[in-house]
């Protein structure tokens, strides 16, 4: 279905529901006013006839005006023109409630001239069950009479519920189904999301087989030629060919195993302590950079001290003293470190603490499942050479904060807009608009790095602006360096 309709269907139904939402409130409404106006006019013949029979039993005249005057909403003043015995007022009081099934706990006062205080009568309740005590209400006074009495009604409003039942039952099923109603359109609508994800991503895990694939069986097709082996250089140039595109296939096979294992409820993780360092180091040295871009620069920053070299193999030092120069342990006091590369356009520069490579000297120690904590790391650095706009520059730096460390991954390529940055975390999500199609990829690797850190507990962040690149930040708990050895 296309979006427009869905929209509309959407839009309509939302229409529908306000009208029906205003026609009961609107209804409930007149309900609640013609209760009103009826309790008030019953009060108003009930009061009256107690005053006038009051007035009859005292053999006095009642004033032309009417007797009854409302005060308040539940506050009535009833003037006598003599004065009242409380029993006797009481005993009419209960005849008129009854007379007129008014089923409402009322309390009255007398005003008394010789005191100027208005003296509580009594609280009168509707039902014969006993209730809680109640506690006497000090009514206030009215200037305008001499003789008179005060009734209030405490329960006035739980009187119109009572009388509102009805209404009140229809309203709450009326919400009920607006709520049902929400839920469907919430459904709906993330249901059509789905969809299109799912469309995305099976274009997007196609166009990324099926280019390997296609490039793996033109090689083979090359390689099956009878005079193939004639020429050493072009037989070794197309099975250069199948390896990287079958690398390259693995990878992409890889990612949906890494999603689809962080998704399974037996998700588990095997923790230990992994020193961040180290295993920073040997996914920096494990991570192809030189076959994810020409010409691309990674630098990696250990509290801030730098060493810089580009082979393991070819290294040369300038004023200063180097010691272990092998393959797994290079240290140096205090210097910097400068080499070249069989590759001049792919450089790495190593930065660690001391200037030392390795894992010698203090560990910087988290809670982690090694296996896990390397796949974010190798996963952060894809994804800042995959969206580079030039040749990628990608800046490592780990630092220790006080009880923390704080890895970040930064890279000046294209960057990411406020609107997309807490989406990039979702299953599939790519951001629009950005025309890298070989480069694409399913949308997957910030999806698992956001499971695992959630399952670790971490923290992440990002800050980005369009075209100024994108900075991943990972906060991590920091182990003692007591703990036990760790394993990178």
């Amino acid at each position: 279905m296309k979006s427009l309709p869905i929209r509309l269907v959407v839009l309509l139904g939302v229409v529908s529901v306000i009208g029906i939402i205003a026609v009961q409130v609107y209804w409930v409404r007149r309900a609640f006013d013609n209760e009103e106006r009826q309790l008030d006019q019953m009060l108003y013949i009930g009061l009256k006839n107690v005053a006038t029979r009051l007035a009859a039993y005292r053999r006095v005249e009642l004033p032309s005006q009417s007797p009854v005057n409302q005060v308040s909403s539940n506050y009535y003043v009833v003037n006598v023109n003599s004065e009242i015995d409380a029993n006797l007022l009481e005993y009419y009081l209960r005849q008129e409630f009854e007379r007129l099934n008014l089923r409402l706990d009322y309390e009255y006062a007398i005003y008394d001239c010789g005191t100027d205080h208005m003296v509580y009568g009594n609280y009168v309740r509707a039902s014969e069950r006993a209730g809680p005590a109640s506690v006497p209400t000090r009514l206030p006074k009215y200037s305008r009479y001499t003789y008179y009495f005060g009734l209030h009604l405490p329960q006035r409003a739980p009187y119109f519920m009572s009388r509102l039942n009805g209404w009140v039952l229809t309203s709450v099923l009326l919400l009920v189904v607006v709520v049902f109603f929400g839920y469907a359109l919430f459904v709906i609508l993330r249901q059509k999301r789905l969809s299109e994800v799912q469309r995305d991503f099976i274009n997007a895990m196609s166009h990324e087989f099926k280019t390997p694939i296609s490039t793996i069986a033109i090689s083979a097709e090359v390689l099956t030629a009878p005079d193939i082996v004639q020429q050493p250089q072009r037989l070794l140039s197309y099975a250069s060919i199948i390896r990287e595109e079958n690398r390259r296939l693995s990878q992409q096979v890889d990612k949906v195993l890494q999603m689809a294992k962080s998704e399974r409820s037996e998700f588990r993780l095997h923790r230990e302590p992994v020193d961040l360092a180290a295993l920073l180091t040997d996914v920096v040295r494990q991570f192809d950079i030189r076959g994810k871009h020409a010409g691309a620069s990674l630098q990696l920053l250990v509290d801030s001290c730098q060493l810089s070299g580009c082979s393991d193999s070819e290294l040369s030092v300038d004023s200063c003293q180097l010691s272990g120069c092998s393959d797994s342990e290079l240290s140096v006091d205090s210097c910097q470190l400068s080499g070249s590369s069989d590759n001049a356009d792919a450089r790495t520069i190593l930065t660690t603490d001391n200037c030392q490579l390795t894992t010698k000297g203090a560990p910087r120690l988290v809670w982690a499942d090694p296996v896990h904590l390397a796949n974010v790391l190798f996963n952060l650095l894809d994804n800042a050479v995959k969206y580079a706009a030039g040749p990628p520059v990608v800046r490592v730096a780990l630092a220790v904060e006080g009880r923390q460390l704080r890895l970040s991954v930064a890279d000046q390529g294209i960057g990411i807009a406020p609107a997309h940055q807490k989406q990039v975390f979702d299953k599939f999500f790519r951001v629009p608009g950005h025309d890298l199609r070989p480069a694409q990829g399913f949308g997957l690797g910030l999806y698992y790095v956001r499971n695992v850190v959630q399952a670790h507990g971490w923290k992440i962040q990002l800050h980005s602006q369009p075209g100024q690149g994108s900075t991943f930040i990972l906060t991590f708990p920091l182990l003692p360096a007591h703990a036990a050895p760790a394993r990178a």
